[in-house]
């Protein structure tokens, strides 16, 4: 048989297993030996193959679906020095279209597909993903079910998965319960921090994902430790390195540290990536014009960005959110409000910088502009209004295994509003966009959508 018709019928079986939606239903996915793959940072002419297997090479066939007269082949050696993972970049693709791949090592085999992104001219929509907080303490892979959060979102059948920050919870210990092993340590080293990468991606079902979804990640506290900022944590350069390895960014080839980056969708939407851990301050310093999270070339790529982009909808990555009370000692997100949504007296938050992008934004007419953002443990839609008659939104989500929290008080400052929220459920986002409106909804671990709102495209 020749390798696309196995790939087809590897497909075709995987699609008719029963998925059971019952919190303590067997995994219904066969478990990866040894190979572990994940399809990342595809664009509309290429994309990334990420494997991690200890034999001398993979191997990647891949090919337009229905198209086997196409199929190409590419090798790469797995690093040791890395946790045996390598980085296939398949190259020459054809935008907006669905490749089938199969990747093989000396001993084992996976196969997934995945859809490039639309030229940057196409009229196509696009339906995303995002979420954050994977494995925290208490709420690490169920011996039975693993991640069941996942088997909803698979049926979703996104386009891509933005994952927001605190894709491994770093700094804490699984804790008691039935939990597959592996995890049950705070990591310090960086074979540690490989160890808690590698118990997130070896689970059944986010395989299952991450093998026909493409993963967009960013980082946030707990890839090192919790609030951390990066100017000043001895652990940072471990921990980045460890996402690095886990999470192939496709940035810049003149700065291989940097994590922020843009992903163009088609006419309709692009997506603005950002670092808020690597370049901030520290939370205690007083904020103004000198505290940044952003550090300045970051924030200055941002509004230039978002200000030339001619796409409908400019969506925002940040891993903490814009306007919500996050409590603590020092404020580690954006706003500085407490329990009243007031100014804080202790002025540690990063405001200032926060309304210099709204304002840049503001000035320059922006419109169609969206936060999306993790970090607080419920799903929740909201409405700011910085400046009168100027409105953005932010949406948050989240967590897909951790801590379930619940709506916090909105940041006064920005004339917020609710427009729905989800707390003490674990969730995650839905984006549907074209040239006419956003659709978002939250939606919980069983499928149910919970929040839906409908957003329509205003015209400059």
């Amino acid at each position: 048989m020749r390798p696309f018709n196995l790939i087809s019928s590897a497909l075709l079986v995987l699609s008719m297993v029963p998925t059971g939606l019952g919190p303590a239903a067997p995994v219904a996915v066969p478990a990866p030996a040894g190979l572990l793959v994940t399809v990342s940072e595809v664009a509309d002419a290429a994309a990334t193959i990420w494997t991690r297997s200890e034999s001398e090479r993979v191997r990647v066939r891949y090919a337009p679906v229905g198209d086997a007269e196409s199929l190409v082949e590419v090798q790469e050696r797995p690093d040791p020095d890395r946790d045996f993972t390598a980085a296939v970049r398949l190259r020459g693709l054809r935008p907006g279209t669905r490749y089938a791949y199969e990747v093989l090592d000396d001993g084992d085999r996976a196969d997934g597909q995945f859809t490039t992104a639309p030229a940057a001219h196409a009229n196509a929509s696009v339906r995303l993903l995002w979420s954050g907080d994977l494995g925290g303490k208490g709420h690490c892979r169920d011996i039975e079910d693993g991640y069941p959060i996942f088997r909803p979102m698979a049926q979703r059948h996104p386009d891509l998965f933005l994952f927001v920050g605190d894709t491994i919870y770093a700094d804490q210990r699984c804790g008691h319960g039935a939990f597959v092993p592996g995890a049950d340590f705070v990591a310090t080293t960086l074979d540690g921090y490989h160890a808690k990468h590698r118990y997130n991606r070896a689970d059944q079902l986010v395989q299952r994902f991450f093998r026909n979804t493409a993963v967009y990640a960013t980082w946030d506290d707990h890839e090192v430790e919790n609030n951390f900022w990066g100017s000043e944590d001895p652990l940072m350069p471990l921990g980045r390195r460890a996402f690095f390895d886990y999470f192939p960014i496709v940035a810049s080839a003149t700065d291989p540290e940097r994590l922020y980056r843009r992903v163009r969708w088609g006419r309709n939407v692009e997506i603005f990536i950002l670092d808020t851990r690597q370049y901030r301050s520290s939370n205690w310093m007083a904020d103004g014009p000198g505290k940044t999270m952003l550090g300045p070339t970051q924030r200055r790529w941002l509004i230039e960005g978002v200000t030339i982009s001619d796409a409908t909808w400019k969506i925002v990555v940040t891993s903490v959110p814009l306007g919500v009370f996050t409590g603590g000692g020092a404020a580690d997100s954006w706003s500085n409000a407490n329990l009243l949504g007031l100014p804080r007296r202790s002025g540690t938050g990063f405001v200032n910088e926060r309304d210099e992008i709204l304002r840049g934004l503001h000035d320059r007419g922006v419109h169609n502009v969206v936060f999306v953002a993790c970090e607080v443990h419920h799903g929740e839609v909201v409405r700011h209004e910085p400046f009168p008659g100027y409105v953005i939104h932010e949406f948050l989500a989240g967590p897909l295994a951790a801590r379930a929290g619940y709506p916090l008080p909105l940041d006064r400052s920005l004339r917020s509003r609710s427009l729905g929220s989800l707390g003490l459920a674990l969730n995650f986002g839905e984006i549907e966009a074209d040239g006419e409106a956003l659709q978002v909804r939250i939606i919980d671990a069983a499928g149910a959508v919970r929040v839906s709102q409908r957003i329509p495209a205003l015209r400059n």
